[in-house]
């Protein structure tokens, strides 16, 4: 008999105008991961990242609660595609939950696909959706993109919603 364990994930994607190795190289500047990596009520966010294969970082995200640290290592660098890293934080659990980013190329514009495995639980899936989907958002207005749709806006902020629940709970 052979058993298939449920590993929580989640895809979020969001196509943005810009060019794949701008956006890939904005990932490991510390300067501009700062500005767009605030999901939910995020106020402002602390970078400090070591960008290679091996190399660590560590972002603080600074909330009306307190800080929100999350670490983590590089797995796979691959400019202008890929990036794979560990994460880890008092929501994600500290046993290495990965994301990997891909950056496809899509004429003018790059669609980023964000994929976070290991999660600890379903309810921190659909936390880190909402999150991972308003920094996708994030982004996207800081390369001079409007606001996305109501429908997606709901989308989002009821997800968001969810997240604060939650972590509200967590804490």
């Amino acid at each position: 008999m052979n058993a298939v364990a449920h590993v929580p994930t989640l895809t979020v994607r969001r196509e943005i105008a810009a060019p794949a190795a701008e956006l890939f190289d904005a990932w490991l500047d510390p300067a501009k991961l700062s500005v767009w990596m605030r999901p939910g009520d995020t106020q402002n966010s602390d970078v400090k990242i070591d960008p290679r294969v091996g190399g660590e970082f560590e972002i603080v995200m600074h909330t009306p609660k307190g800080s929100v640290p999350h670490t983590g290592a590089y797995q796979e660098i691959t400019r202008p595609r890929r990036l794979v890293f560990t994460w880890n934080s008092p929501y994600a659990g500290n046993h290495g939950s990965l994301v990997t980013v891909d950056f496809n190329a899509k004429g003018r514009s790059t669609e980023i696909v964000i994929t976070h495995e290991r999660l600890p639980s379903a309810e921190m899936v659909t936390a880190h959706t909402g999150g991972w989907t308003s920094i996708l958002e994030t982004i996207a207005q800081a390369y001079g993109e409007p606001a996305a749709s109501p429908p997606q806006r709901r989308h989002a902020h009821l997800s968001l919603q969810r997240e604060r629940h939650l972590l509200g709970h967590l804490v």
